[in-house]
């Protein structure tokens, strides 16, 4: 079976589009001065606080490829439904959400226009807050601290404790996991699914970013070497169409000339079904072990993008049910806290026909549920510092994914559950009970 090409080359281009730097800017620090717990932070006044929404438009990017996207709604009028919930239910340390809806373009994504996004928001917003929907520039995030600006990061991004702790009190997540964490359990995952048996070595396909490399390090090579397999990584450097397609391919040509027949992923990014592609063109073969970062439902979603043999037997973690599973394999709602969001948009008239079709609403509802409950009980001095002290105290459960706020995390999705493949379906199901990440 060939792969389509002219696919991929598209499939390149929207991946470039929007991964040039897929990293959770771990090296990068911000401003030299630790934030007072004084006064009030920027946005606030008396009466209002104010939060900037990102909405990430997807439209030109799945106009491009022809991929098929589950309709998300309409984000502006989802956040004018959070606004008045919250505003009804006490506001924001005793005033009014004032909530901005801003939408990015994500075609046209780069670092340039994430620095004037971030100018717009803290500049001419003069933002308390942002809650972030798909800003994977390595300069986004620190931008925002710099500015001391609170971020709710509602990206699907691979931020580690490092970032967590350079850019603190700043950055938080109310619906993902810390890095760490889940690259822990993901390796711990493949093992218990017997993934290794039998092999002395596998393969790792990742992006060349900071976080993959503190990870590779940190947890890939100790558990090697407990596990008695030798982990070949091909690092892929997405800074160009041409070092993508080179990467995927030289990545598949070194597996097979090792006879390597298991391959996982570090990353995210779509880099699994692109890779998966560019091997069928190498005639490589491997069972694979993926996660929610690997986007499994748009795997399913679009089998013209890699052969349907790819998916078979795939095993992995995942974390956040609207990424990775049909309703059929677990109902909507499930949770308290989903059941929650749901409400809260239905009494506003919005409803989800799917739990894919509310992954952006949900991860805005996190976001205002978790700001919220950190501003619970601040008076006089709503700030970031303030808010951020307040926080582990909340019990904060997140919607989008599994788990809550808990100790001195900055990530609420603190929970997984063991992912597969089911050609019955055909889609991924979810095994076993939700586990605590890290375990």
């Amino acid at each position: 079976m060939k792969p389509d090409w002219p696919l991929l080359f598209r499939a390149g281009v929207v991946l470039l589009a929007t991964t040039l730097a897929y990293t959770s800017c771990g090296a990068l620090m911000p401003g030299q001065n630790a934030p007072s717990a004084a006064g009030d932070g920027p946005g606030v006044t008396g009466d209002t606080v104010k939060v900037v929404f990102i909405g990430t438009d997807l439209g030109k990017t799945a106009s491009m490829t022809g991929f098929k996207q589950p309709d998300v709604g309409k984000p502006a009028e989802q956040v004018k439904a959070l606004e008045a919930y919250v505003n009804a239910h006490g506001g924001i340390a005793g005033r009014k959400l004032l909530a901005v809806y801003r939408e990015y373009e994500a075609s046209s994504d780069s670092p340039a226009a994430e620095t004037t996004l971030c100018s717009q928001i803290t500049q001419d917003d003069r933002a308390f807050a942002v809650v972030l929907t798909g800003q994977l520039q390595a300069n986004a995030r620190p931008c925002y601290a710099q500015r001391r600006t609170l971020m709710l990061d509602a990206t699907l991004i691979a931020d580690d404790r490092a970032t967590f702790t350079q850019l603190a009190p700043y950055l938080w997540t109310a619906s993902f996991p810390e890095y760490d964490a889940f690259t822990t359990s993901f390796l711990g995952v493949l093992r218990k699914q017997k993934f290794f048996d039998g092999r002395d070595r596998a393969g790792l396909v990742a992006a060349d970013t900071p976080a993959n490399h503190a990870a590779y390090d940190s947890v890939v090579v100790p558990f090697g070497k407990a596990a008695g397999v030798t982990v070949t990584v091909s690092w892929i450097d997405t800074t160009s169409l041409s070092s993508l397609n080179t990467g995927l391919s030289q990545a598949a040509v070194n597996f097979r000339g090792k006879r390597i027949d298991r391959v996982f992923f570090l990353g995210g990014a779509r880099i699994a079904p692109f890779f998966m592609t560019a091997a069928v063109a190498q005639s490589f073969t491997a069972r694979y072990g993926v996660s929610t970062f690997d986007s499994p439902s748009f795997m399913v979603a679009n089998p013209g993008l890699i052969p349907v043999a790819a998916l078979r037997d795939m095993v992995g973690v995942g974390f956040a049910p609207g990424y990775d599973v049909p309703d059929s394999q677990l109902s909507f709602p499930d949770t308290d806290a989903e059941k929650n969001c749901q409400r809260i948009y239905a009494d506003a008239g919005i409803t989800f026909a799917e739990r894919q079709n509310a992954r952006v609403a949900f991860g805005y509802c996190d976001a205002a549920l978790l700001l919220q409950a950190g501003a619970k009980g601040l008076g006089g001095d709503l700030n970031a510092t303030t808010w951020a002290n307040a926080v582990p105290g909340t019990g904060f459960r997140t919607a989008a994914g599994f788990g809550g706020i808990t100790g001195t995390g900055h990530a609420a999705g603190t929970g997984y559950r063991v992912l597969k493949y089911d050609s019955a379906c055909p889609c991924f199901t979810y095994e076993g009970p939700v586990t605590r990440l890290g375990e």
